[in-house]
């Protein structure tokens, strides 16, 4: 991790890769750097920190070309410092290489190469493997790339220049997502599309164990065995535009801000309300294959997670099917109950998440179908998966994750409301559940319009070094999501629980130092969650209740209301989530904290 941008054509090459740094910066990283064929010679520029610490080293000590690649890395293997930063050299200065990923033998590689002379200035793997490919130079640079990555395990995406073919850049990846970006006389190489879309919006997105070639004259593609593979040229859907802040001050202030959009084009031709079901077109399973669904497992990470503990509620609570819900990361080193009767569906904003990629090839294995929710068209497990769902809400440049999870819950409602229907649920409560999507958008649209009181609250509690979310039914797990997006972009510790099990030991942590946030609209756990808010008030804690009507209960219990519009049960954490996401942003703002790259966390998690 996290970002890789390579260029070969008639440009000055440096202005292109900084550029394209920058637009991958949302994905996290603490150092950056380049290598450019200045004059015949591979010239690196390195930094730790941001980009602009990079740009100084350049002004610095300018280099020009027309050939280069550039990165920004998240810290695996040594500290983020300059001699950390990619890319790294070979020992005898012709090869450059950037890499995200792990390479998980380098320890062995490198006391191998030490022994054959080999010099290493860095702590990382991705110089024994710049070390590597020299050694298995012999006139041919993609040869040596292919003999290289023969003799490694682990995960990569790779763009390698050599000042001994200064014409050519090659690039492969295994488990770290790379494309190719194609313009007229022109080449790109790249981690995100991002990266190269002020220039072009065609790429060839490149498979698992696939090399790319790029020259001056054009590219070329092959596998792990070097036979060629032929891929057709896609075009990016979305411009440049829908990179841009467009006039807010941070990425995830205007992707909050987005979700009545966002939400409605996850919807869009998908509601059926007269027949209250949904139509999803990309699920590639028959009927009968639908109904011979005996188990559900979802399988995720972070906020990921959390939208499949709700869609774990809707699917049984429609469908009847029993639903699991696994943490990616754990999910392979179990012995889990998967049969071919069994659908795995996999959720990831990137589409790229390592843990959650093993999670469903494991399910593949054992003979699951699998379904992917992912935002990123072309990604791994888009390309990868039986059948899925596109959420289509646009690229997410915040690393905290805002509309793509109410969109995943949304798709997930979709998904459980058409098993349903075709199962046991009643045409009349079908139409509820739709009306109620598809009144989504706009009452969304009436929760964002009352930001400003949100951010009243929220500079009422910038101090705070602990906050407690609670919530019952569908509305603990957006308690789990409101506590993560705390966490994430302010750095105050938060936890979430049902509002019950506070009893059961975080209730000790109750005093007139602890906000605590309650999720109380009027669902059929209202009563009961009234008697939290009483214990908390009882032991002196300060509360922040969203709820969804003027209640005479809680008159005396609120310090804070913030009031979202009723809906069906099961959508009230699409709902809440909005004054979650609004408190942790404002309170994170008032903190200083960079909210759109916070500190130790990226994007797209490509690492296990």
């Amino acid at each position: 991790m996290c970002g890789i941008v390579g260029y070969i054509g008639p440009k000055n090459v440096v202005p292109i890769l900084i550029g394209g740094l920058k637009r991958l910066e949302y994905r996290g990283y603490d150092s950056a750097g380049v290598a450019v064929l200045d004059r015949g010679e591979l010239r690196t520029r390195r930094a730790a920190g941001k980009i602009a610490m990079l740009e100084a080293a350049l002004g610095a000590d300018p280099v020009v070309g027309h050939i280069g690649i550039g990165h920004t890395r998240w810290a695996t293997h040594g500290p983020p410092t300059d001699r950390n930063a990619h890319p790294h050299l070979s020992t005898d200065g012709t090869i450059a290489v950037v890499h995200n990923g792990i390479i998980e033998n380098y320890g062995t590689l490198k006391t191998q190469l030490a022994a054959k002379g080999h010099r290493f200035s860095s702590d990382t793997d991705t110089e024994v493997l710049a070390c590597l490919i020299q050694e298995c130079y012999e006139g041919s640079l993609e040869d040596a790339v292919v003999a290289a990555l023969r003799l490694v395990e682990g995960t990569y995406g790779i763009a390698v220049v050599s000042s001994r073919e200064p014409q050519k850049i090659v690039g492969a990846r295994q488990g770290s997502p790379l494309l190719v970006g194609v313009s007229d006389g022109q080449y790109f190489l790249a981690s995100d599309a991002s990266a190269i879309l002020a220039h072009t919006r065609d790429v060839v997105y490149l498979s698992e164990g696939e090399i790319a070639v790029l020259t001056s004259g054009g590219y070329r593609l092959m596998d792990i065995d070097a036979a060629p593979v032929r891929r057709s040229v896609e075009t990016i859907a979305w411009d440049l535009e829908a990179i841009e802040r467009g006039g807010y001050d941070h990425f995830m202030l205007k992707e909050i801000f987005e979700q009545p959009t966002t939400v409605a084009n996850t919807l869009r031709g998908r509601l059926r309300l007269e027949e209250g079901t949904s139509k999803l077109g990309g699920l590639n399973l028959s009927h009968e294959q639908l109904m011979e669904i005996d188990q559900v497992i979802i399988t995720a990470c972070g906020t990921s997670w959390h939208s499949g503990l709700i869609g774990e509620l809707m699917i049984e609570d429609m469908a009847r099917i029993p639903v699991e819900v696994e943490y990616a990361s754990e999910f392979r080193y179990r012995n889990p109950i998967v049969t071919d009767r069994t659908l795995c569906i996999v959720i990831s904003q990137s589409g790229e998440t390592a843990d959650t990629l093993a999670a469903m090839r494991e399910a593949k294995r054992r003979g699951a179908r699998t379904l992917g929710l992912v935002n990123v068209v072309g990604s791994t497990i888009a390309r990868e998966d039986d059948g899925g769902i596109y959420l289509h809400a646009g690229p997410e440049i915040g690393v905290a994750s805002t509309k793509a999870f109410s969109s995943q819950v949304v798709a997930l409602t979709l998904l459980a409301l058409k098993l349903g229907r075709k199962r046991n649920l009643s045409v009349a409560r079908g139409r509820e559940i739709a009306q109620a999507l598809d009144a989504l958008p706009a009452q969304i649209q009436t929760i964002l319009d009352a930001a400003p009181a949100i951010e009243a609250i929220a500079a009422a509690y910038q101090d705070a070094t602990n906050f407690l979310y609670l919530g019952r039914g569908y509305n603990f797990p957006a308690a789990l999501e409101g506590a993560l997006k705390l966490k994430e972009i302010s750095y105050i510790h938060a936890e979430g629980y049902p509002a019950a099990e506070m009893k059961h030991g975080p209730i000790a942590l109750i005093d007139e130092k602890m906000p605590v946030v309650f999720l109380a609209p009027h669902d059929a756990v209202f009563d009961k969650i009234v008697s939290n808010i009483q214990e908390v008030r009882a032991r002196g804690g300060r509360t922040i209740v969203i709820t969804s009507r003027d209640e005479p209960v809680l008159a005396g219990l609120m310090d804070h209301e913030i009031r979202i519009p009723e809906t069906v049960d099961l959508l009230s954490p699409v709902l809440a989530s909005i004054p979650l996401q609004l408190l942790a942003y404002y309170i994170a703002v008032k903190r200083g904290a960079n909210v759109d790259q916070p500190r130790n966390l990226a994007k797209s998690v490509t690492v296990e």
